[in-house]
């Protein structure tokens, strides 16, 4: 029993960390780490930073994503961040949730 158990909490954790990998990586290919970067900040704060602010908001993730796509201005200082059109709707969710996702 105790060896199931185990198998499935290893194959649990295998899977967070692929997620978290793939959503990094996404983070990287839509140019989101040109300017944030997970730990520390950079030309915007760093992802963990909007983590901990919006953490437990109900509709954080969406709330995110339409930052993601439409940009935003004056939340984290006076450098706006640009809107990124390019980012599917799909994709600016992920994005936000992979950023809430941060501790």
């Amino acid at each position: 029993m105790k060896k199931a158990l185990f198998g499935i909490v290893a194959a649990s954790a295998l899977m967070l960390v692929g997620t978290v990998q793939a959503n990094e990586e996404l983070a990287k290919n839509s140019g989101c780490l040109n300017c944030h970067a997970v730990d520390t900040k950079l030309v915007g704060p760093a992802l963990k930073d909007i983590a901990d602010k919006y953490a437990g908001e109900e509709g954080a993730a969406e709330m995110l994503a339409g930052k993601i796509k439409n940009g935003s201005n004056g939340v984290w200082g006076q450098i706006p961040m640009p809107p990124n059109a390019a980012v599917s709707d799909e994709n600016a969710l992920e994005l936000a949730e992979f950023i809430l996702s941060l501790k």
